[in-house]
């Protein structure tokens, strides 16, 4: 069995705002109009109000984190142009869905038409994962084993606490709103890569779906490229943040080959409870606790988040070259989430418009200083 290659590639989607009413405004089309150039990685998404990106092939975090800061610059870049400004959370502080307009695209029409009035709910943001993996047996055996890290590492990102001008009470709204879409949520065990081309063969050949993409679970076989896709987070407020999640998938896919080439592994646990442990990080995020499934009892989020750097993770990270980028995740234990930063905000405020404003902030935070001279980036 070869080794992966254990390359990065990230996703983000960010909320295109009116820097003035700070409500998203319906507007990518337009900008993309004049810069269809960019098209390779920078693109519409379902909604007008949302902007894509994904960065190139990444063989360490550090050169995720230069993409992401370049591509973030960009598209800061391109929406200055018309007065707009950039946010990344996983849900507007306020903007309602029944007001946003569906990306006049084939692609797009079509989900609208298949999903019904779910796809125009679908206002969320959030940050995908891929991390190389080649040998699609191997593929499997770590999508199997990493479901049980989900509830972790969603705790880190959590970034939607509000929706439609109200307090959820909840850390990771964003979660909720993707639950109700179909083939969601934490995959099944699967035995081998057989067993998953026959589910796929199931379901395309009975119309249930065209092709893989339409598998949304939270850690996927991605349909395109030879990686797995963890698809769990909330996108990232801050560019150190994103890039730790990563850096932490990419570190936890290397310990799992290490235990493979030593022919052990991790122990697998069913769904039911590791869906138990998600519903955990959705509602508390970091202040809550999550079931140590291998001890049978439940412990603070944060203590277990840390054993699993710690413990699991610690002995491959000098040969990835990312104990600087994992152990940020210190730090967003330490100081909370995008979404308790968003809670904080509000308390002392009373105003979402400042939750929106904060969010601006935060999202250029290291990044249009360091993006200056890139296209668009002025």
């Amino acid at each position: 069995m070869k080794a992966p290659s254990l390359t990065l590639g990230i996703e983000e989607e960010y909320q295109i705002i009116d820097p003035k009413t700070r409500e998203l405004q319906s507007y990518i089309t337009q900008i993309l109009k004049e810069d269809s150039v960019i098209l390779g990685q920078i693109k519409p998404e379902l909604h007008q109000s949302m902007v894509e990106i994904g960065t190139s092939v990444c063989q360490t975090p550090a050169e995720a984190r230069a993409e992401l800061v370049r591509l973030r610059g960009t598209v800061m870049g391109l929406a200055a142009k018309n007065g707009l400004k950039i946010a990344a959370a996983g849900t507007h502080p306020f903007s309602s869905w029944l007001s946003q307009e569906i990306t006049p695209l084939e692609r797009y029409m079509g989900v609208r038409q298949d999903l019904a009035e779910m796809a125009q709910r679908l206002l969320i943001f959030g940050t995908h994962v891929h991390i190389g993996i080649e040998d699609r047996d191997f593929l499997v055996d770590a999508m199997n084993v990493s479901r049980y890290f989900v509830p972790h590492v969603l705790c880190l990102s959590t970034s939607s606490p509000f929706w439609m001008g109200r307090v959820t009470g909840l850390k990771s709204y964003r979660s909720v709103i993707f639950r109700n879409f179909p083939r969601t949520g934490i995959p099944p065990v699967l035995g081998s890569w057989s067993d998953y081309e026959t589910l796929l063969e199931t379901m395309v050949g009975t119309n249930c779906i065209p092709n893989g993409s339409k598998i949304w679970w939270d850690v996927r076989p991605n349909h395109s490229y030879p990686t797995l896709e963890f698809r769990l987070c909330d996108v990232c407020t801050r560019v150190e943040e994103a890039v730790s999640i990563a850096a932490i998938l990419q570190a936890i896919i290397a310990k799992l080959w290490k235990l493979r080439h030593d022919n052990m592994t991790f122990r697998m646990y069913p769904g039911t409870l590791i869906e138990e442990n998600k519903w955990r990080a959705v509602r508390y995020g970091l202040d809550g606790k999550l079931i140590d499934l291998g001890k049978n009892r439940e412990l603070p989020a944060r203590e277990l988040i840390q054993e699993l750097i710690e413990w699991f993770i610690d002995d491959v990270l000098d040969e990835l070259g990312s104990r600087r980028e994992v152990e940020y995740a210190f730090k967003i234990l330490r100081e909370g989430t995008s979404a308790d930063r968003q809670i904080a905000t509000y308390q002392r405020t009373n105003d979402m418009k400042a939750v929106v404003d904060q969010l601006i902030e935060e999202t250029e935070a290291g990044v249009i200083t360091q993006a200056a001279g890139t296209p668009g980036a002025e």
